[in-house]
């Protein structure tokens, strides 16, 4: 694709938009109340809006590479405050995929320069998991499983982060979730993580509302 057809492309988009409705993009501009925050990486096969059919101004997006939340990056940890205490999204979502090539970094290390700090914390999750990874003889399968282990480390390092825990006390949200996204087959598949028994696990290391008080 030309750069120019881009901006024809953009031009036949806002076509489609005000021919089903003529009002969109005056509604689209009054503001944005999203259920949603999408944490997710940034792939160019993994675009939120179209895997979960959903329009803009109802999902807030994420995405870094191998969709980290790490407790240094500002960035994130900006996102994340602004769309708890902002936008009070009900939801946080944290979507890994299948193929995902900086988990596969992790899983076959090698000098990546610059990436090497971003990959840490994705090398910490293999080594965290490690006797659980090695037990798995298929490589595939095990590559599978870090994305999915990945996943389910990112929602942890989210219950952690202390303004998802007074909005949590306040009004019992937002709740928290990993998926994965299947990019062999389109699917989208809820791990069925139960944060909140998570966060019991953890709550006598993590636990804020001392501090509350």
């Amino acid at each position: 694709m030309n750069f120019e057809a881009i901006f024809k492309n953009n031009e036949q988009w806002i076509a489609d938009k005000v021919a089903n409705n003529p009002q969109y993009f005056e509604e689209l501009a009054h503001g944005q109340k999203p259920e949603f925050l999408y944490i997710g990486c940034s792939d160019s096969r993994v675009t939120a809006e179209d895997l979960m059919g959903l329009k803009p101004g109802e999902i807030f997006v994420h995405r870094n590479i191998a969709n980290q939340v790490i407790p240094t990056d500002c960035n994130s940890n900006a996102v994340i405050q602004y769309a708890v205490e902002y936008l009070k999204v009900q939801h946080i979502i944290v979507c890994g995929h299948y193929e995902c090539g900086g988990v596969k970094a992790a899983l076959h290390p090698s000098d990546m320069g610059q990436l090497n700090n971003w990959l840490q914390t994705l090398r910490d999750v293999r080594r965290l998991h490690y006797e659980e990874l090695q037990s798995i003889a298929d490589e595939k399968q095990r590559f599978d499983r870090l994305v999915e282990l990945n996943v389910y480390e990112q929602c942890m390092n989210i219950i952690k982060i202390d303004h998802v825990q007074k909005s949590w006390y306040k009004t019992g949200f937002p709740k928290v979730h990993g998926w994965i996204f299947d990019v062999r087959t389109g699917k989208l598949r809820d791990l069925g993580l139960s944060m909140e028994k998570e966060f019991m696990k953890i709550r006598e290391i993590y636990d804020v509302k001392p501090l509350l008080s």
